[in-house]
């Protein structure tokens, strides 16, 4: 047999032993949670992997807790109010007990069956994490127009590399998180901030399947904060260990401008004409100062929320309960 192969057989052996926690955010899913937990422990069964199923409930007012209390094996965790997806992914993923945590929607469009494939291209590619990309997207036009959009200011601001940043279906090694806190719509930025902190990330383009139950999520006001996160990011990337080169360089690009419109101002004022005659000259210098010391401010606002979090037990949201399935 040639070489090649044998290393592929002796690969997809250590695979099949791998052991994974499988993250799943839900919020009013009572009529998928079912069927795409019987599909992810198939899934796991038919590979030998070692495995665990984590629910996180988003503060659903339907009947889907009930309905993932009835499964096995599944482990629960509920918030207390509705904090987002994002700080859902965060819960699930620090309760995970596996080396490697695969994350995935709850609505069932993401397919597990795409688990194995994803598994072997992180370990045959020395990866820390795999994306997934919807390459054939289920979806409406809208969403479709939004996640372009979406996609070309990324990859603008970032350029991470993935063509699919939004899909959900993810894996990654345990050790990406260990310093690592999601906040806001950030889920959507994690090989970015994973890539920023010297991750390897790569992408598998997995299938995309409609929505069989239930209604979608997403609405205008996730993708405006998706794209403040954005700017976070960029942000981060760029100048958060010298926040001085950004602030600095503003600061004297302003001192510039100011010269340049008090010489103005003063060569005026020699010509005669009248500065208290118009209030523009006011007006102006409010708008402008107002505007860049409240950007400014978000940035640096930004920064010591990370601080706080990174370095207190506090975390964005709350939990209520932690459940798990008897083991017999």
């Amino acid at each position: 047999m040639h070489p090649c192969c044998n290393y592929r057989l002796s690969l997809r052996f250590e695979v099949q032993f791998m052991k994974i926690s499988v993250v799943i955010p839900v919020f009013n899913e009572e009529d998928n949670v079912a069927r795409l937990h019987q599909e992810v422990v198939d899934v796991c069964r038919k590979e030998g992997y070692e495995f665990e199923v984590i629910f996180v409930d988003d503060f659903s007012t339907d009947q889907t807790v009930e309905r993932i209390k009835a499964l096995k094996p599944v482990r629960l965790i509920r918030f207390r109010k509705n904090f987002g997806q994002t700080a859902a992914m965060d819960a699930g993923i620090k309760a995970a007990r596996m080396p490697f945590v695969i994350t995935m929607d709850g609505d069932g469009q993401n397919n597990p069956a795409d688990i194995p494939k994803m598994l072997d291209f992180l370990e045959e590619k020395g990866l820390d994490v795999v994306s997934g990309w919807r390459k054939d997207r289920k979806d409406s036009f809208m969403k479709h127009f939004v996640s372009r959009g979406a996609n070309l200011l990324r990859k603008l601001f970032i350029n991470d590399g993935i063509h699919d940043s939004g899909c959900s279906l993810k894996v990654y090694r345990k050790e990406c998180f260990e310093t690592v806190n999601l906040y806001g719509e950030m889920h959507r930025y994690i090989p970015a901030i994973l890539k920023i902190k010297g991750f390897q990330v790569g992408e598998v383009v997995v299938n995309h399947r409609a929505r069989e139950a239930g209604v979608t999520k997403y609405n205008w006001t996730r993708t405006i904060k998706g794209f403040i996160d954005l700017l976070s990011v960029w942000f981060w990337n760029k100048f958060a260990a010298r926040p001085l080169h950004l602030l600095g360089g503003l600061g004297i690009l302003f001192i510039l401008f100011g010269l340049l419109a008090g010489s103005i101002t003063f060569v005026n004022f020699l010509m005669g004409a009248g500065m208290s005659e118009t209030a523009w000259p006011i007006l102006t210098a409010f708008l402008l100062l107002g505007g860049i010391q409240l950007f400014v401010s978000g940035l640096l606002a930004d920064i010591m929320v990370k601080s706080y979090f990174e370095n207190t037990k506090d975390t964005s949201y709350s939990i209520k309960e932690f459940y798990e399935s008897p083991s017999k």
